[in-house]
């Protein structure tokens, strides 16, 4: 979250995906100043770091406030915490107990997106639903697409969209793994992995570099006025550093709706 007066859209998002499905939510607050770690100076220890900022005597009005939005929004279990560490800590730590984080994109500066934001959606092991910037607009999930290339990622990705995947009114499978060839791992077929599901979605097959993976999507995405995109995270690390693969680059930089990514 980023703010309470009044709250933001993760704040707003996540009271309505845990009251829609039963679920209890925590709410965290990371200071402005401590958003801007990354790399090596996201692990700095978190006791360390509360010493860099001034506490917040309004934390304990927020607290409150938080719990009693949960309640009017029809959420019985709802947590609120204020993390000492930066994004990626900080994730890491609540997506050990969590099922899915919900983040705004905005919430770091366009230069900080992919080593920053970018760093700790690789690095949380969770499903994290992306906001675009200045998102307001109600969680529907009624038309959804998905991107699969038959790697792990995206494979995780679609198990842990199962539940919005099964609310959906139209999901459109955008498939462009080739299976040319045998890697010696099992093939997953993403289209019979949702009919087994109860879900049955349109396959449209393509063949693409990277790049132009992430423009198909988007132009998919405008092409049904999609409510949600559910992809992997690709990456891998040198040294700490991330180096992202190009489709999930470009989506998360340019992506105007929610997106449901996963590493």
């Amino acid at each position: 979250m980023t703010s309470s007066t009044p709250w933001s859209p993760a704040a707003e998002t996540g009271f309505a995906i845990a009251a829609r499905w039963g679920s209890n939510l925590t709410g965290c607050f990371i200071d402005p100043a401590l958003r801007k770690l990354g790399g090596a100076e996201a692990d700095v220890e978190p006791t360390v770091l509360g010493l860099l900022i001034e506490p917040r005597t309004e934390f304990a009005d927020e607290h409150a406030a938080f719990e009693s939005f949960a309640r009017q929004s029809g959420v019985r279990n709802a947590d609120w915490t204020v993390a000492r560490a930066g994004i990626a800590t900080t994730l890491r730590w609540l997506g050990a107990r969590h099922d899915l984080a919900v983040i705004e994109r905005d919430m770091v500066q366009a230069s900080g997106l992919l080593d920053i934001l970018g760093e700790a959606i690789l690095g949380c092991r969770v499903p994290c639903l992306i906001l675009p910037p200045q998102w307001h607009r109600e969680i529907r999930f009624e038309r959804i697409v998905i991107g699969c290339n038959g790697s792990i990622e995206a494979i995780r990705a679609i198990h842990s969209a199962l539940p919005f995947l099964k609310a959906a009114k139209q999901v459109t499978l955008v498939d462009g793994d080739v299976r040319d060839g045998d890697e010696g791992h099992p093939r997953f077929d993403p289209f019979v992995y949702l009919l087994r599901h109860g879900i049955t979605s349109k396959p449209s097959y393509v063949r693409s570099s990277s790049a132009m993976a992430g423009e198909i999507l988007l132009k998919e995405v405008e092409n049904i006025d999609a409510d949600l995109l559910v992809m992997g995270a690709y990456g891998r690390s040198r040294m700490r550093e991330r180096v992202f693969g190009g489709a999930t680059r470009l989506v998360l930089e340019e992506a105007s709706i929610p997106v449901l990514m996963q590493h």
